[in-house]
Formats: structure tokens, sequence, C-alpha cells
């Protein structure tokens, strides 16, 4: 079954599609941009003190963001060396939510269908240890096409913390309700509702050792039936974000049933049976107007960053959220992104005073 052409199930609808920006971007591109056409993009260049490795740090100092372009590179192996200028520390994947498989050391598939969109997220926001930093290394693309969004959140975090739903939001935090399922019970059978088995999630094939892993990241859990792993997570929509001394927003819509509006095999549940769901810290519902609020909070400072095979984009997970529109590819095409995961950091929320 060709999945690009799965047409939307019957599900009534929780809220509104991305419409990723408004045209106009939030920053001048040319801050992060840095063509590579003039450099040999050889040993020399791959050197950490090379004049490419400083303008690389410089642009993600200043504005998190860097967008490598015209880099002539073909294998993600040598995409990951240039990355290593920025990104110092390479960070495990283990406890993530989408189901990742490893291309090369620290470089992961997207773990994500073409068809589903992605709603703008910080890497990592529902675990204990999260990433400061991650990376996008492409191997394949069609210009025009797959383009990822990033939103500027530090604008995004003022704009929210100016209405009533995002004082809430700092005054309840929030509860990451998730559904590992068990990769044993579909054996033989379709992944009907599956978004990962927490055997991939935590990385063991031990029920002890996956709730051990999940218990280490701050997560509650319990077991249900058919070898569920049910997680939840109480913490702060905000993280405290050294570099501007300031607290920053560090959630989404994305942890919420309705990232998978758009998933083939998992869109044609109910809302409430879906693996995902997003309330808030006092166990609250999200009202309608809550959630279309909070996806259009990063839509207003949204901008997209496209792909030529040999770029490399590097994000700052506290600066900016990142997402992506549904990709529909004709038979031909293709559009493979290795992703890196950076040093990490335990979750602080946020700091009093800091706002």
């Amino acid at each position: 079954m060709d999945t690009a052409t799965l047409e939307r199930p019957a599900v009534e609808a929780r809220a509104p599609e991305p419409r990723w920006w408004t045209g106009t971007p939030p920053i001048d591109p040319a801050a992060f941009t840095i063509d590579c056409s003039g450099y040999a993009m050889d040993a020399g260049d791959q050197a950490a003190n090379s004049e490419l490795a400083i303008r690389m740090r410089a642009a993600f100092h200043d504005v998190g963001l860097v967008h490598l372009t015209n880099t002539r590179l073909t294998d993600l192996g040598d995409m990951r060396l240039f990355a290593k200028h920025v990104i110092e520390s390479d960070m495990d994947y283990k406890g993530g939510a989408n189901p990742r498989d490893a291309l090369q050391p620290n470089v992961y598939e997207i773990g994500a269908p073409l068809p589903a969109f992605l709603h703008y997220h910080h890497e990592m926001a529902y675990v204990g240890r999260s990433t400061s930093m991650l990376g996008f290394l492409c191997k394949a693309a069609v210009p025009g096409k797959g383009a990822t969004f990033v939103s500027d959140n530090v604008k995004a975090t003022e704009a929210l913390l100016d209405t009533e739903f995002g004082q809430k939001l700092k005054q309840h935090g929030l509860c990451y309700h998730r559904k590992l399922t068990d990769r044993r019970a579909f054996e033989g059978k379709e992944a009907v509702g599956v978004y990962n088995h927490w055997q991939k999630s935590m990385m063991t094939e031990d029920p002890a050792e996956a709730e051990a892993a999940a218990q280490a990241r701050g997560l509650q859990t319990e077991w249900g039936p058919d070898g569920l792993l049910i997680t939840r997570y109480y913490i702060s929509g905000f993280e405290y974000f050294p570099q501007l001394d300031r607290n920053l927003l560090f959630s989404s819509m994305a942890d919420d049933s309705v990232w998978f509006d758009a998933w083939p095999l998992v869109m044609e549940l109910p809302h409430e049976e879906r693996p995902l769901k997003l309330t808030f810290g006092n166990d609250e519902e999200l009202t309608k107007e809550d959630i279309r609020l909070f996806i259009d909070i990063y839509d207003r400072f949204g901008m997209p960053i496209d792909w030529r095979v040999g770029d490399i984009g590097i994000v700052c997970n506290y600066r900016w959220a990142h997402g992506r529109p549904s990709i529909h590819l004709e038979r031909e095409e293709k559009r493979e992104l290795g992703v890196m995961i950076g040093k990490s950091f335990e979750r602080v929320q946020d700091v009093d005073g800091k706002w």
C-alpha cells in the first residue's frame, strides 16, 4: 500500500494542521547560512581551528542555528565530522519517542513516515534528560519538497506568556502520557496503532531494564495489557536556558494525540486510544482553544530550511523548535536525513525570577 495516498480517517479533529510560518522569516537566514562552495571540505576544514569551524560556532552561539550549503558531501560519516564542529558530545537516543534506527554512530533516521506532518517540538522534552542541540545531515533530497521548519522559541515564549493559556502553563506545567507497545504482541500482525515499541525506545529486550531506564529519566511507569508500558511525566512546560539566563518554552502539541493526525496506521484510532496524550500538570485537559493557540504560537515565528544533498543543519534545542509538513514524493524521488543528537543535559525546569 502506498501510504502517501492514504486518505484522512473520519476521526473528529482535535486540532488544525500547522500552517508553519507567516511567509516572513523571524530572522535573516544570512545570519546562520554558510555557503561552503569556497571551501575544499577536506581535512583542513575538518580541523577544530579552521575558518569554517570558527564560523559555524559563531553562528550557533549568536542565533542557535547553522546551515551549511554547497558542501558537495555525499557520505553521512563525512557530514558528521563537520557537524561535530558544533555538536561536541554525542547522546544516545535511549528513552526517545520516535522509532529511530542508527545509520552511523550517533546518526539516526528520522523515525517518522513521510506522509505524517510533525508538529513543532523540542527534542526529548518528555524525559528528564534532554539534548541541547541536534543536527540534520542531508543524504538525499528533492529541492522544494521536504523542508524542515524551525520556529524562534524566544519570540514564541514571549508571545505565549502574554496569554492566559501561557500563564496557566507556567503555573501548572504539563503531564506527558505515553503508551509504548510490546514488539512481541505484534509479531505476525499488522502494526495498527503502533508508534514505538518499548524495546526500541529503551534499547533493551528486558522488561525490568526497560522500566528502570524509564524511571531513570523521571518517568512514572506501569504495565498494561499485552505488555504495554505506560508512562507519565510531570514537568514544567518551560526550561531555563543558561546562555540567555531566562526560562524558555520547552513543550508543544507534538506530544499529544494530534501528533498522529496524518500518521499511517495510527491516525485511524480515536484520540483517546492513541499512544500520546498531553494534559496540564494538574491532570486537567487542554481545551480546543488551548491546543489551537499552542500550535499557532510556533507558526507565527517559523521559517523553512530547504535541503540539498550534503547540507548540514544544526539547531539549538532551547532557542528553536523544529517540525515539518507532510511529504509526498513521486516514485523516483527520495528524501533522507540523518539526525545527530547532541550534548545531553538534566532538566532543571523553570527558575524563579528568570521570566
